[in-house]
């Protein structure tokens, strides 16, 4: 354990290049205050030496230990446990080279999580819902992390819209109206009036749940503010953060035959190929079919927030074309098989003004293709 202790300008320094928070690589606990005990300003970190403070210490060099004994680039601040690991119960598996790489990727994401302007804070929206039988629950301390460096919350408390517990299955008629209702009131509640008192000025959306209910959330969600919609990402790690890591997509577009005159159907197959006769054994066979698709569908294939703006200019075009070759008064069954981010852009560009009704159809592993929630139907007078 260290002998000097470093002066009080360089302990705060290094306090605030910490963020109070635990530097060992994967650990960031608060060090400031506790809960339990009530004692809200206390500190309970330690600051540990990288190089050793002397010689015969954990570390120590002889001519760099009194050199750097007091050199904020050679302090770290941990949590009790971890400045114990370093120095008693694992000094070899820690190497100088080590510790400096943890306290510079710590002191710079700190930096960068509080040098974004105010102007790009951001509410939380937080959607679940049940899928089949999993319940889909979004971790906060994940959406958190994700957020940087583009946004940062605007408050520690996240907008939830979760509809979770229900004794209502996805199988059964009255599910899909049921869960509508509640998302609509929920958004009008939570959401809509904020947003009209312009408490809310930027949205970042993190959602998982069936593709119907995805879908309602982009309507009622459409154009009101600016919005980042994120996508959970389940390789290589289960993670909300954007991967990056490969090519944008490429989203191809095939259109129906002119001899296809029957019911219009909009089939947006990414995660999984989807083949027309599953289309067919639902509406007819002379379906007028319309596909969006990519080279390889697969489930974890949104890496990045370009791949949802090329998205949404594909899908947009797609409805205008749509519209433009089978006139007003139509209305498309839209067969959604797309990650949950996708399947919010795919209702967040439709315009209730100026694109044709939606029948929305869900997958339902009994029965193939069901159909669930409409968007756009003229009101009953």
């Amino acid at each position: 354990m260290a002998k000097t202790k470093p002066p009080q300008k360089i302990a705060a320094a290094l306090w605030a290049l910490a963020g109070g928070r635990c530097e060992y690589r994967g650990c960031n606990e608060n060090l400031v205050g506790d809960l339990i005990s009530g004692k809200r300003d206390a500190l309970f970190g330690y600051i540990a030496h990288i190089v050793g403070d002397s010689e015969d210490g954990p570390r120590g060099d002889k001519v760099l230990s009194p050199k750097l004994a007091k050199e904020l680039s050679n302090l770290m601040l941990l949590c009790g446990r971890h400045h114990k690991l370093i120095d008693v119960d694992d000094e070899e598996g820690h190497p100088v080279e080590l510790l400096h790489a943890m306290k510079d990727a710590h002191e710079t994401r700190i930096a960068t999580n509080t040098g974004i302007s105010e102007e790009y804070a951001s509410h939380v929206l937080r959607f679940g819902a049940s899928i089949g039988n999993h319940e889909a629950l979004v971790s906060t301390q994940a959406i958190f992390a994700a957020m940087p460096p583009d946004r940062h919350p605007a408050t520690s408390q996240t907008i939830d819209l979760e509809m979770l517990n229900q004794a209502i299955k996805d199988d059964e008629p009255e599910f899909w109206e049921l869960q509508r209702k509640n998302l609509d009131r929920l958004f009008a509640d939570r959401i809509g009036g904020r947003i009209e008192r312009q408490e809310i000025r930027h949205l970042s959306v993190f959602a998982l749940a069936p593709q119907p209910l995805l879908i309602e959330l982009g309507r009622l969600l459409n154009e009101i503010v600016p919005i980042t919609v994120h996508n959970r990402h389940r390789e290589p790690t289960a993670t909300w953060n954007w991967q990056r890591d490969r090519p944008v997509l490429d989203f191809l577009v095939s259109r129906p035959e002119a001899r296809a005159t029957g019911k219009i159907a909009l089939k947006i197959a990414v995660s999984a190929t989807v083949n027309d006769d599953r289309i067919t054994r639902v509406l007819s066979d002379d379906a007028a079919i319309w596909t969006i698709t990519i080279a390889k569908p697969g489930n974890d294939v949104v890496r990045q927030p370009e791949d949802l703006s090329v998205f949404r200019t594909t899908v947009r075009d797609v409805y205008n074309e749509i519209k433009a070759r089978h006139g007003d008064g139509q209305v498309i069954h839209l067969f959604p098989v797309m990650p949950a981010s996708l399947a919010v852009e795919t209702g967040r560009i439709w315009m209730p003004k100026a694109d044709l009704e939606m029948l929305i159809y869900d997958q339902n592993r009994e029965k193939g293709f069901v159909p669930t929630l409409s968007i756009g139907a003229p009101v009953a007078k």
